[in-house]
Protein backbone atom coordinates (compact mmCIF):
# COMPACT_ATOMS: atom_id res chain seq x y z
CA UNK A 1 0.00 0.00 0.00
CA UNK A 2 1.27 3.50 -0.70
CA UNK A 3 2.07 5.94 2.04
CA UNK A 4 1.33 9.65 2.26
CA UNK A 5 4.64 11.48 2.32
CA UNK A 6 6.07 9.37 5.12
CA UNK A 7 2.73 8.65 6.77
CA UNK A 8 1.92 4.95 6.82
CA UNK A 9 -1.70 3.87 7.05
CA UNK A 10 -0.81 2.24 10.37
CA UNK A 11 -0.01 5.71 11.75
CA UNK A 12 -3.68 6.69 11.51
CA UNK A 13 -5.48 6.72 14.84
CA UNK A 14 -8.35 4.29 15.50
CA UNK A 15 -10.77 7.22 15.65
CA UNK A 16 -11.03 10.49 13.83
CA UNK A 17 -12.50 12.25 10.87
CA UNK A 18 -11.12 12.19 7.36
CA UNK A 19 -11.98 14.54 4.52
CA UNK A 20 -11.90 13.19 0.98
CA UNK A 21 -11.53 15.23 -2.20
CA UNK A 22 -12.49 14.60 -5.82
CA UNK A 23 -10.39 17.30 -7.48
CA UNK A 24 -11.51 18.84 -10.73
CA UNK A 25 -10.54 21.97 -12.59
CA UNK A 26 -14.00 23.54 -12.20
CA UNK A 27 -15.28 21.81 -9.05
CA UNK A 28 -13.94 19.89 -6.06
CA UNK A 29 -16.18 17.30 -4.43
CA UNK A 30 -15.73 16.87 -0.69
CA UNK A 31 -16.72 13.98 1.55
CA UNK A 32 -16.33 13.20 5.21
CA UNK A 33 -15.60 9.84 6.79
CA UNK A 34 -14.92 8.30 10.18
CA UNK A 35 -12.07 5.92 10.94
CA UNK A 36 -13.97 4.17 13.73
CA UNK A 37 -17.05 3.30 11.68
CA UNK A 38 -15.26 3.09 8.31
CA UNK A 39 -18.17 4.98 6.71
CA UNK A 40 -18.03 7.97 4.36
CA UNK A 41 -20.70 10.43 3.30
CA UNK A 42 -20.87 13.17 0.70
CA UNK A 43 -20.46 16.67 2.09
CA UNK A 44 -20.32 19.46 -0.49
CA UNK A 45 -18.96 20.63 -3.82
CA UNK A 46 -16.62 23.61 -3.94
CA UNK A 47 -16.99 25.86 -6.97
CA UNK A 48 -14.53 28.66 -6.19
CA UNK A 49 -13.16 30.59 -9.14
CA UNK A 50 -9.57 30.95 -7.91
CA UNK A 51 -7.11 28.73 -6.07
CA UNK A 52 -7.04 31.20 -3.17
CA UNK A 53 -10.83 30.99 -2.84
CA UNK A 54 -10.71 27.17 -3.02
CA UNK A 55 -8.15 26.95 -0.26
CA UNK A 56 -10.08 29.47 1.86
CA UNK A 57 -13.19 27.26 1.57
CA UNK A 58 -11.12 24.16 2.37
CA UNK A 59 -9.66 25.94 5.39
CA UNK A 60 -13.20 26.58 6.69
CA UNK A 61 -14.07 22.90 6.24
CA UNK A 62 -10.91 21.85 8.08
CA UNK A 63 -11.75 24.19 10.97
CA UNK A 64 -15.29 22.78 11.16
CA UNK A 65 -14.52 19.06 10.76
CA UNK A 66 -11.00 18.94 12.30
CA UNK A 67 -9.83 15.92 10.28
CA UNK A 68 -6.86 13.79 11.28
CA UNK A 69 -5.96 13.21 7.61
CA UNK A 70 -7.06 13.97 4.06
CA UNK A 71 -7.60 11.72 1.05
CA UNK A 72 -7.31 12.97 -2.53
CA UNK A 73 -8.58 10.91 -5.43
CA UNK A 74 -5.90 10.31 -8.05
CA UNK A 75 -7.23 9.53 -11.52
CA UNK A 76 -5.45 7.23 -13.92
CA UNK A 77 -6.34 5.49 -17.13
CA UNK A 78 -7.98 2.08 -16.68
CA UNK A 79 -4.61 0.41 -17.25
CA UNK A 80 -3.12 2.45 -14.38
CA UNK A 81 -1.07 4.84 -16.49
CA UNK A 82 -1.10 8.51 -15.64
CA UNK A 83 -2.60 11.36 -17.63
CA UNK A 84 -2.60 15.18 -17.31
CA UNK A 85 -5.16 15.31 -14.49
CA UNK A 86 -3.14 12.75 -12.49
CA UNK A 87 -0.31 15.27 -12.10
CA UNK A 88 -2.71 18.08 -11.22
CA UNK A 89 -4.37 15.98 -8.52
CA UNK A 90 -1.00 15.08 -7.01
CA UNK A 91 -0.09 18.76 -7.06
CA UNK A 92 -3.36 19.54 -5.25
CA UNK A 93 -2.53 16.85 -2.65
CA UNK A 94 0.93 18.38 -2.14
CA UNK A 95 -0.61 21.85 -1.77
CA UNK A 96 -3.00 20.53 0.91
CA UNK A 97 -0.10 18.90 2.73
CA UNK A 98 2.01 22.07 2.57
CA UNK A 99 -0.75 24.51 3.53
CA UNK A 100 -2.41 22.54 6.30
CA UNK A 101 0.28 20.19 7.64
CA UNK A 102 -2.00 17.14 7.68
CA UNK A 103 -1.21 13.68 6.34
CA UNK A 104 -2.59 13.44 2.81
CA UNK A 105 -3.25 10.03 1.29
CA UNK A 106 -3.96 9.21 -2.32
CA UNK A 107 -7.10 7.26 -3.21
CA UNK A 108 -8.01 5.48 -6.42
CA UNK A 109 -10.35 7.67 -8.45
CA UNK A 110 -10.82 5.47 -11.51
CA UNK A 111 -14.46 5.45 -12.60
CA UNK A 112 -15.61 7.26 -9.43
CA UNK A 113 -17.68 9.80 -11.40
CA UNK A 114 -19.39 7.04 -13.39
CA UNK A 115 -20.10 5.11 -10.18
CA UNK A 116 -21.38 8.28 -8.48
CA UNK A 117 -23.75 8.93 -11.38
CA UNK A 118 -25.06 5.36 -11.08
CA UNK A 119 -25.59 5.79 -7.32
CA UNK A 120 -27.55 8.99 -7.88
CA UNK A 121 -29.67 7.40 -10.62
CA UNK A 122 -30.45 4.45 -8.35
CA UNK A 123 -31.48 6.93 -5.64
CA UNK A 124 -34.10 8.35 -7.99
CA UNK A 125 -32.17 11.33 -9.32
CA UNK A 126 -33.28 10.86 -12.92
CA UNK A 127 -32.57 14.39 -14.12
CA UNK A 128 -28.95 14.94 -15.22
CA UNK A 129 -28.95 18.55 -13.98
CA UNK A 130 -29.99 17.42 -10.50
CA UNK A 131 -27.38 14.66 -10.47
CA UNK A 132 -24.64 17.00 -11.69
CA UNK A 133 -25.01 19.25 -8.62
CA UNK A 134 -24.21 16.28 -6.35
CA UNK A 135 -21.94 14.23 -8.59
CA UNK A 136 -18.56 15.48 -7.36
CA UNK A 137 -19.44 15.16 -3.66
CA UNK A 138 -20.71 11.61 -4.20
CA UNK A 139 -17.56 10.77 -6.20
CA UNK A 140 -15.50 12.06 -3.24
CA UNK A 141 -17.61 9.85 -0.96
CA UNK A 142 -16.87 6.78 -3.08
CA UNK A 143 -13.13 7.58 -3.16
CA UNK A 144 -13.08 8.01 0.62
CA UNK A 145 -15.21 4.90 1.23
CA UNK A 146 -12.84 2.82 -0.90
CA UNK A 147 -9.89 4.22 1.07
CA UNK A 148 -11.56 3.38 4.40
CA UNK A 149 -12.32 -0.15 3.25
CA UNK A 150 -8.71 -0.60 2.13
CA UNK A 151 -7.60 0.11 5.71
CA UNK A 152 -9.32 -3.06 6.91
CA UNK A 153 -7.12 -5.12 4.61
CA UNK A 154 -3.94 -3.56 5.95
CA UNK A 155 -4.51 -3.79 9.68
CA UNK A 156 -4.12 -6.88 11.84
Amino acid sequence: MPEAAGHAYSALPARGTLLGFDFGLARIGVATGELETRRAGSLTTLRAASADQRFAEISKLLAEWRPVALVVGIPTHLDGTEHELTRRCRRFANQLRGRFGLPVFEGDERLSSDAADAVLREAGQGNWRERKTQLDAVAAQLILQHFLESLDHDRP
